[in-house]
């Protein structure tokens, strides 16, 4: 197969291992920046160009969009499935998982577990949206926040009422959710490879940050699932229609809670705690299901 991974850094330990697993097994993977490519959006003749040149038909695209270029990585994105090819992951649902407020409620929808979670946009609801997310302690997330940048606790109502403020004055959108004690600055992500968990992992947050992301100084190492958090990470990829992503999840009192739903998960954290080689299933995934053409959307966006 030839495959066209959109990354705009090629010495990542995620993009270098797809690319090691890919040529492993036999394939030409290049990997393109998705900055530099431009379209030609003719009838009937979807191109892109890269480097000044028309790119080759490829068979298969492995999309890893960063979260601050979301628009144009989507963008180039449904130019390769307008040319038939077959996408790891389809434009609509990254885009959807990429809406921390739509994939909340897809996931709501289909009756995951998620923490309690508000929204809204006066700033004069403040103390009704604290009130209906349970009270202090509080988590408030940016809506465009990735690697727990933008995600703040409050300790007292109080202080939420400030952080809330502040945010909204900077007219950036925001969700409140509880804070899971219970979790004691711990999460799982579990990997789901083609509707199955290929590999999963318990993180800890640095000693004092109740933020578990490895990014932020975390450590990680394998954990046992049981069936029910096995369940919601694969129904929480079905929700989203991604053949690829991590599940970040809670252990509360009441059952697992889903945090996120990540797209693009790295690959260095999982594989390194848990010996698994998940690039080769994600290689082995598109073996099984590219072919021209198969691209559709699911669901309506």
């Amino acid at each position: 197969m030839k495959i066209a991974m959109l990354a705009r850094n090629a010495n990542l330990y995620s993009h270098k291992r797809l690319k090691e697993a890919a040529e492993k097994r036999g394939h030409q993977l290049d990997i393109i920046n998705t900055l530099r490519c431009y379209m030609n959006i003719a009838s009937r003749r979807p191109e892109i160009y890269y480097n000044e040149q028309k790119l080759p038909v490829y068979d298969a695209v492995i999309p890893r969009i960063g979260a601050s270029v979301t628009f144009y990585g989507l963008a180039v994105l449904r130019q390769f499935e307008m040319m038939g090819v077959f996408p790891l992951n389809e434009s609509v649902a990254i885009g959807r998982s990429r809406d921390k407020l739509r994939s909340m409620q897809l996931l709501s929808r289909v009756g995951i577990g998620l923490p309690v979670t508000t929204f809204a946009h006066d700033p004069k609801q403040t103390e009704e949206v604290l009130k209906l997310a349970g009270g202090a302690p509080l988590v408030i997330k940016l809506l465009e926040g990735t690697q727990g940048i933008g995600v703040v606790l409050a300790d007292t109502d109080r202080s939420a009422k400030s952080v809330v403020e502040a945010f909204r004055g900077a007219n950036v959108n925001i969700l409140v959710q509880e804070f899971i004690k219970e979790a004691g600055g711990t999460d799982i992500r579990a990997l789901v490879v083609g509707g199955k968990v290929v590999a999963a992992m318990q993180r800890t947050g640095a000693d004092d940050d109740f933020r578990s992301n490895l990014h932020r100084g975390g450590s990680a190492k394998q954990i046992k699932i049981s069936p029910e958090e096995r369940s919601t990470a694969i129904r929480s990829a079905k929700a989203m229609g991604l053949n690829v992503c991590g599940v970040d999840m809670l252990r509360a009192n009441h059952g697992p809670v889903v945090m996120e739903v990540n797209s693009s998960p790295g690959l260095e954290g999982v594989e390194n705690a848990t010996g698994i080689d998940v690039a080769g299933r994600i290689i082995e995934l598109l073996e099984k299901q590219a072919e021209p053409g198969k691209t559709k959307t699911k669901g309506t966006g």
